[in-house]
């Protein structure tokens, strides 16, 4: 584990500690510049960074799931080794429990502290990083059992912020904000009907009922093509006030067409 020097670094401020990157890609910085670490340590430290305060027979049994306890603790114990020989080491160790260092900056707290905030009700103003908090998936092109489980986590929180800063910003009447927030949701899971019921909800609310009507076909027909399936029945509600006088229209039509003796033959 050595800095590397041929990685430009313009523009990053000094001073900036150890930094640890899993979403997108691993990337450790130190002082803002990047570390190179092997691919081993690299799971070791992510999983590490995943799992605060693991034992360190967890930490093993998730890294070699296929070796023997006594084994796997053994290749544990020479990863921990080798990465306190360097002065970048992101970790401690405390009796038996291994964690990131308490002034290592893990940009997975960053999404998961700022869908706190949401949650909490917040103004979404304030939580300014939202849209863009974990828009990358975690560690892309890594396939342990335990990153899967942990980047679908992230996936469903951050849809799950998304629709409620939308929601919020919708119930405090900022429409543009809330559409944006609807929109990034909808981006990150074009199939997920939460988001657009939420983008046909605030056109409604702007009174712009093209754009909602136009919106629930869109994903109706998105539906259908990809899944065979209908939009939910709460979806439909939605536009039942905006589509009746069209239904009513069309009733009338053809309850006031000629009679059948009156057709042309």
């Amino acid at each position: 584990m050595t800095a590397d020097p041929s990685v430009p670094t313009a523009g990053e401020p000094p001073g900036e500690g150890v930094s640890l990157h899993l979403l997108g890609g691993f990337r450790l910085l130190c002082e803002a510049v990047p570390v190179v670490v092997p691919r081993g340590l690299q799971r070791v430290i992510a999983l590490i960074g995943l799992r605060p305060g693991a034992t360190r027979s967890q930490l093993a049994g998730l890294l070699w799931p296929d070796a023997s306890e006594e084994r796997a603790l053994s290749s544990l114990r020479t990863a921990l080794w080798r990465l306190r020989q360097d002065p970048c080491c992101p970790m401690t160790v405390a009796s038996d429990t291994v964690r990131l260092g308490p002034t290592v900056r893990l940009d997975v707290d960053d999404l998961v502290g700022t869908a706190a905030r949401v949650r909490d009700g917040d103004d979404p103003r304030i939580a300014a990083g939202a849209l863009a908090a974990g828009r990358h998936d975690l560690l892309p092109g890594w396939y342990d059992d335990w990153v899967l489980l942990d980047r679908e986590r992230l996936r469903q929180l951050r849809l799950h912020m998304l629709e409620q800063v939308a929601g919020q910003h919708l119930t405090a009447g900022r429409h543009g904000e809330a559409l944006d927030a609807a929109l990034e949701a909808m981006a990150a899971e074009p199939l997920r009907e939460t988001p657009h019921r939420l983008v046909v909800r605030i056109h409604l609310a702007e009174g712009n009922a093209f754009e909602a009507v136009h919106a629930f076909y869109v994903y109706r027909d998105l539906l259908r093509r990809e899944l065979s399936l209908e939009p939910s029945p709460a979806m439909n509600a939605l536009l039942d006030d905006t589509l009746a006088p069209i239904r009513q229209a069309t009733r009338e039509a053809v309850t006031d067409g000629p009679s059948p003796a009156g057709r042309r033959t």
